[in-house]
């Protein structure tokens, strides 16, 4: 592998796999909410917050963490304000303590933040204006969670970020990421380097996996799994334990995540079943860290064309990824791993993204179900043929359909997802 690509790989990896707290579209409004505090100068007054509605939409479900159980946007907008700590970025609300919170509570009460639907705007945009007085300070975020567009203050622009392809993680993910360069950098790059990116990953999301399982959190579907199911067979306990990770993070856990393409979610189920995997089958320390590489790396190249947020659940394709690298761990060759991440898409591809909440537990596991029996497929020479449904002939060419119909056909379904979701649709028979 050209060196150059190497590089490239590392930087995505650099990038995209990062320390989150909670679900990571209330910890954005957070994170904007306490950047805007911090250029105003002084503690706000009142705050607005103009989103997409894909942020709208991942809000609304999700309980902000050390929030005291609360939901909202002007929670988490609030919370971030209060906490004042934008350098920590995904653990913004890290700090949080019961007297903050009673400020940050009583501040809600009284109406100080208000938020709006944001037209025209890419599927993740959060914009914050905070004001004292006559003095006002504008900050947005844009295409990923802590990606600074802009900053004015009293209607000066004092930055703005014009994009940037030789830094843009997607653009690199474009030229350099398929099936056969992954499985080649995951087989050839140093187990040093793969420890040292994927080592907080393992430790953090194998951590919250074990909180859900020894708690209850919302439906405890992990648990549920664990209860109803063989709890020594590989299958259940992989689903279970990433289901679980879900079930914690989705109903107010304060335990970090490592993220993958901007989706706590996503980074617990590419990860979560291939550790429980692996250690349920002994592998070696460097076949963990190199599975781990392909799962991660393989979400990415999903992602890079569906888009950080869609009305397609992001679950499907980090499973149909963690699906491929235990393929992989199991000595599957590269076609029958790219045959294994390509069933779990025929199978599964297209389940519907109604935000974020307790029920993405169980979606999950939907996916990591459909990803084994895609396994089971691969190991009696079985593979979804081109033509059927969105199958194509190599699967650079199915996962490139699949991104394309959650990116493009889902537009009008993303749009009318929200609306039932607010209220604004008439249900009523014409």
């Amino acid at each position: 592998m050209e060196p150059i690509q190497v590089q490239a790989i590392r930087k995505i990896l650099e990038d995209e796999l990062r320390p989150a707290m909670g679900c990571t579209e209330p910890i954005a409004v957070a994170y904007t909410a306490a950047l805007a505090r911090e250029l105003l100068g002084v503690f706000p007054q009142q705050l607005t917050v103009r989103c997409s509605g894909n942020i709208i939409k991942n809000v609304k479900g999700a309980t902000v963490p050390n929030s005291g159980g609360e939901k909202g946007i002007d929670t988490a907008a609030i919370l971030g304000a209060v906490s004042g700590r934008s350098d920590l970025e995904l653990e913004v609300l890290s700090v949080i303590g019961p007297s903050e919170l009673e400020q940050a509570m009583e501040l809600r009460r009284q109406g100080m933040c208000q938020y709006f639907l944001a037209e025209g705007v890419p599927n993740l945009y959060i914009e914050i204006t905070a004001s004292a007085g006559p003095d006002t300070a504008v900050v947005a975020i844009q295409d990923s969670h802590t990606n600074l567009v802009k900053k004015e203050k009293n209607g000066q622009v004092l930055y703005k970020k014009e994009p940037d392809p030789q830094q843009d993680t997607s653009a690199l993910a474009q030229q350099y990421l398929d099936v056969h360069s992954i499985l080649e950098y995951a087989e050839t790059e140093s187990l040093p380097y793969l420890k040292q990116q994927l080592l907080q990953q393992c430790d953090c999301n194998w951590a919250i996996a074990q909180e859900g399982l020894s708690r209850p959190y919302g439906a405890s579907v992990g648990r549920t799994l664990c209860q109803s199911g063989n709890a020594s067979d590989w299958r259940i306990s992989c689903c279970a334990a990433a289901a679980a990770g879900s079930d914690a993070r989705m109903n107010g856990c304060a335990l970090p995540v490592v993220i993958n393409s901007g989706s706590g979610n996503q980074g617990i189920t590419v990860s979560v079943p291939v550790i429980a995997y692996a250690r349920s089958q002994n592998c070696s320390e460097e076949q963990l860290f190199c599975a781990l590489a392909v799962s991660n790396l393989l979400a990415i190249h999903q992602k890079k064309y569906i888009g950080k947020l869609s009305a397609c659940c992001g679950a499907i394709s980090a499973a149909s990824a963690a699906g491929a690298a235990i393929a992989w761990l199991q000595g599957c060759s590269e076609q029958e791993v790219a045959w294994c991440l390509t069933n779990t898409l025929a199978i599964a591809g297209g389940i519907l993204c109604d935000g974020a909440k307790a029920s993405c537990a169980a979606k999950i596991a939907a996916g990591l179900q459909s990803a084994w029996l895609s396994l089971d497929l691969v190991h009696q020479g079985y593979r979804f043929p081109a033509g059927e449904g969105l199958v194509d002939a190599s699967p650079e060419a199915t996962i490139q359909n699949f991104g394309y119909a959650a990116r493009e056909g889902m537009r009008d379904t993303d749009r009318v997802i929200l609306h039932l979701m607010t209220g604004e649709t008439d249900l009523s028979c014409p």
